[in-house]
């Protein structure tokens, strides 16, 4: 069922998720990560865009925005429903974004986490491994950061991000 890392900092789903940064650091060449959309947990196609200038209320005195992307290829960890996946993060109080679940690896895998492996590829390769992995994305839609499924967002995330204010 529905992994959940739930953190003061950052609280992720399934297989990957995103901090969006909204500070600007260097604008970015070619596309940004505000130029992708994906389904949400209840079906409506989002925009990234949608998070160009909006923080999360629960960290904007961080200037922060988290996303959950829940996926189903680590070991069947997602094989419930978005609705059942729903549920059970509401159970948690979850108070973050949370999109329909994507596939992160292979030939159909979301636009989005291609750009992101992309910028922000792996140590062994671009692909994601494991459920956890974490992205940070800057203001200007660069993807900075890439963390592994073992990096606790306290400290080493919170780290990061104070090197950027």
């Amino acid at each position: 069922m529905f992994r959940l890392a739930a953190q003061s900092l950052l609280a992720l789903g399934g297989g990957a998720g995103l901090i969006s940064y909204t500070r600007p650091l260097v604008m970015a060449a070619g596309p940004s990560f505000y130029e992708f959309s994906a389904v949400d947990i209840d079906g409506n196609e989002v925009s990234m865009e949608k998070y160009k200038d909006r923080l999360h209320k629960k960290y904007e005195p961080q200037g922060l925005s988290i996303l959950a992307f829940p996926c189903n290829q680590f070991g069947g960890q997602e094989p419930g429903t978005e609705a059942e996946i729903k549920k059970f993060a509401e159970g948690y109080g979850v108070k973050f974004d949370m999109f329909s679940k994507v596939k992160v690896n292979g030939s159909d895998t979301h636009p989005l986490w291609d750009f992101l492996k992309t910028k922000q590829g792996g140590m062994l390769g671009n692909f994601i491994k494991w459920n956890f992995t974490k992205f940070l994305v800057d203001r200007s839609g660069n993807p900075v950061s890439r963390y592994s499924p073992q990096t606790n967002p306290k400290p080493t995330i919170e780290k990061d991000l104070v090197k950027l204010l």
